[in-house]
């Protein structure tokens, strides 16, 4: 008998030959979001608008996990893959990678370890965008995996290093911040030294999670982890400070890429891991528009909401208004505008 395809291998073939179907089906019924939260299906004559806007991608491995509560690191390896291949529309795993670094680029990756090994960034997903960074010709000592403390990198499961030839892990509490304030709109802060002395590229890589003060905490907010103050920006649902930390210039600039963590997700009791109020998920989310990211995240954690027999955010009174502020004219930091947005999904 001829040996059988192990469960990751066959995944691979899978994803080769389904990827095209994969985005042919999307490109064909190209869909957004509807201000209910609704996929809806666009007509031919707003498909090739509608990809030419910010496109998010949300891709889904069922089983993700097998038969285990543990993310597999194969899968969620073909996973990316195929997101950033959705998202690029690339034929191969390493080609959206050329397009986002270059060799000598000095990568940082802004995860979240807020939560300890039970809701922060996983591992697994870390470890596979070090793989494909490495395989696009940046250096491990390029690479920095960071938040700002190391003892929640540790609990979250990080193996802490500073060793050279090795990919970086640490915390801003090594660094420090820099001395001088930056200033955007209400803004004031100083910025982490990883962001500013150890790397020219950003990728952000949040979790899909609830906020009890800002309503939602997925892209955008995840840069309150480069300020040295961000205690001060919660009033008022974080608006616009979300906004306006994204505008200082070493975040804005440096951003390359946001892939949302949305393995588990937390539909209410955020942003302290509450197990009761979270769901296994399955999912990552990418997209180089982190409004648009934020936008999709939101209309996600309301279907949950509302699956759950919750109120709206918006009848709690804390819906996410820093993701308007983030669009509008002042900040044009991406789009909210689902008309905006193609979402493919798969």
């Amino acid at each position: 008998m001829a040996p059988q395809p192990s469960p990751a291998a066959a995944l691979m073939k899978k994803s080769e030959g389904t990827r095209r179907d994969f985005l042919r089906t999307c490109i064909a019924g190209a869909a957004v979001l509807g201000a209910g939260g609704s996929i809806q299906l666009l007509d031919a004559a707003e498909q090739s608008s509608a990809l030419a806007k910010s496109r998010v991608v949300i891709a889904r491995d069922p089983m993700l996990r097998g038969a285990g509560t543990t993310v597999d690191s194969q899968r969620v390896l073909d996973l990316l893959d195929h997101a950033l291949q959705a998202l690029f529309d690339a034929d191969r795993p390493a080609d959206p990678w050329k397009n986002l670094v270059r060799p000598g680029d000095r990568v940082g990756l802004k995860v979240n370890a807020l939560g300890g090994r039970a809701f922060s960034t996983n591992l697994q997903l870390v470890e596979a965008v070090c793989e494909r960074l490495q395989e696009a010709g940046v250096k491990a000592k390029d690479i920095v995996v960071w938040d700002r403390d190391t003892e929640e990198l540790e609990r979250a499961g990080f193996h802490i290093s500073n060793a050279p030839n090795h990919v970086q892990c640490f915390g801003t509490d090594r660094t420090g911040y820099e001395d001088d304030l930056v200033t955007y709109g209400s803004v004031g802060s100083r910025l982490s030294r990883i962001l500013t002395r150890s790397c020219n590229v950003l990728i952000n890589m949040p979790l899909l999670k609830d906020h009890d003060g800002a309503g939602v905490s997925i892209a955008l907010k995840n840069m309150y982890g480069v300020i040295h103050n961000p205690n001060k920006y919660h009033p008022n649902g974080c608006n616009p400070y979300v906004a306006d930390v994204n505008m200082l210039p070493d975040i804005r600039t440096k951003m390359r890429l946001t892939i949302c963590d949305a393995t588990t997700a937390m539909y209410e009791g955020g942003p302290a891991y509450k197990p009761q109020y979270s769901w296994k998920n399955n999912a990552l989310m990418v997209s180089r528009d982190p409004v648009a990211l934020d936008y999709v995240g939101w209309q996600a954690i309301e279907r949950k909401r509302a699956e759950k027999k919750l109120k709206t955010l918006e009848a709690e009174k804390r819906a996410p208004l820093y993701i308007a502020t983030a669009a509008d004219a002042q900040h044009r930091l991406g789009t909210n505008d689902p008309r905006r947005i193609a979402v493919i999904e798969g």
